[in-house]
């Protein structure tokens, strides 16, 4: 593709993040170890695809261009880059080591800590990521109620049981695909025609950008008590952020088992499961879920300093004023510009989500000529607002700023139905969470 001069000049150069690009390919397998930060989630030939540094809520590419970031590396850093009292305690704790040869005391205090803001916490288990803990609850619930079947309702990671509803199941036993099934969020008459005495577990984001319909959750509360099934709430997005206590404590509604990661550790990998303590006492002998790095303290340290901060500044609360004046603003300059149903900002305020409608353009290429705009003023942005406690009342009125101008461009665009010719790069591509066997129910036999 030929990019005028012209249009070009005031896009960051990226010649460094491009020349690494060709080095992974054949090298690394897709290129990227997470979907999310890979090159088809942006406009390639315009975007960066390589960070080499970050601190508070900017971001440096590997050619020195700086970026206001959205993204906040997907969902981890819910206190921004370098944030001063996590490193200081991740240091402190690298001083005395990382991994021992017996347990660290950090296991016990953290478990404490997790207890004390987490509704139902009543065991603690570690593990390095979300997949992993998802993973054991899943084989908690199996072990606790002796049957093997999973209804899933959102992304719960990579592991057979959860990838084997989607279009990426290669390399999983048949045996597996049939035993796990997808039902559509909010839909409880969906849930409910589901949910048998073969169903082990009803695993789910409890919310997304979607609220709960009144009664949803406490509906499958009650539809998983009659048929003896457990509850999981997967709180990767919620726990942390929507409350310190996550959907938890923001609902109401109490879970069986509920697993974290992503906000719980500033960025540290650190994936937790709690729940039940005689659904987790199972984890003792009957249900092996062991790792080497379960204990390793400089996520641990990194956790305790992060809940400190959190439970001391009122984070939650903070997150939601920002998103909610930036959520607001955005639908004001939409209205502004006439766009009010072709473009809105969605979701709980403390992480919010650009849409956009079909019946103005294919909705994939109208993001990425917002995300193109915004990268020419210098804000990484994958449609998602994923605040965190570094951003500030100034990156929000930048931000609207450059909305404001990018909304301006996307109307003239839509007018001239050639928002296609203004990408200088190749679309985003859609997201994973798009599969081709979702919302697949057990078979009617099953459900008998």
């Amino acid at each position: 593709m030929t990019i005028l001069k012209a249009a070009q000049e005031d896009l960051p150069r990226i010649q460094r993040s491009e020349a690494l690009y060709s080095r992974a390919l054949g090298l690394i397998p897709a290129a990227t170890q997470t979907l999310a930060k890979g090159p088809g989630q942006f406009v390639r030939g315009v975007a960066p695809k390589y960070l080499a540094r970050g601190r508070g809520a900017r971001v440096w590419d590997v050619d020195g261009n700086e970026y206001l970031d959205f993204s906040m590396a997907v969902g981890p850093l819910s206190l921004g880059y370098c944030y001063p009292a996590v490193d200081d305690a991740v240091r402190a704790q690298l001083a005395d080591g990382i991994t021992f040869s017996l347990m660290h005391p950090l296991e016990v205090e953290v478990a404490e800590l997790v207890r004390d803001v987490v509704p139902g916490a009543e065991s603690v288990r570690y593990s390095k990521t979300g997949a992993d803990v998802t993973s054991a609850a899943v084989r908690l619930a199996r072990a606790a109620t002796g049957r093997e079947k999973v209804l899933c309702c959102g992304y719960h990671g990579w592991h057979d049981w959860f990838i084997a509803t989607t279009d990426r199941s290669a390399g999983i036993p048949a045996a597996a695909r049939e035993l796990s099934f997808t039902v559509p969020y909010n839909d409880l008459e969906a849930a409910l025609a589901s949910i048998d005495r073969e169903t082990a577990c009803v695993i789910l984001e409890p919310a997304t950008f979607e609220a709960p319909k009144p009664g949803y959750l406490e509906g499958l509360r009650g539809a998983c008590d009659a048929a003896g099934a457990l509850l999981v709430f997967d709180e990767m997005w919620t726990g942390f952020r929507l409350a310190l206590g996550g959907a938890q404590e923001r609902f109401g509604v109490r879970a069986d088992l509920a697993c974290f990661s992503k906000a719980i550790a500033n960025g540290m990998p650190l994936g937790v499961l709690t729940g039940r303590r005689d659904v987790m006492a199972l984890l003792e002998k009957d249900v092996f879920f062991f790792t080497t790095f379960g204990g390793e303290a400089l996520s641990l340290a990194a956790a305790k300093a992060t809940i400190g901060e959190m439970r001391a500044k009122g984070v939650p609360a903070q997150l939601a004023r920002l998103g909610r004046r930036l959520k607001e603003g955005y639908d004001a300059l939409a209205r502004g510009c006439g766009l009010e149903r072709v473009t809105a900002c969605v979701g709980f305020d403390c992480r919010t989500m650009v849409t956009f409608d079909a019946s103005a353009g294919n909705p994939l290429v109208l993001k990425s000529l917002v995300q193109q705009e915004l990268l020419r003023r210098r804000i990484l942005w994958q449609g998602f607002h994923n605040l965190s406690f570094s951003h500030t009342e100034a990156d929000v009125d930048e931000t609207l700023a450059a909305y404001a101008e990018v909304l301006t461009i996307l109307k003239g665009a839509i007018e001239r139905k050639d928002a296609d010719r203004r990408l200088l790069g190749t679309p985003v591509e859609p997201v994973f969470r798009r599969t081709s066997s979702f919302n697949t129910r057990p078979a009617p036999a099953a459900r008998a």
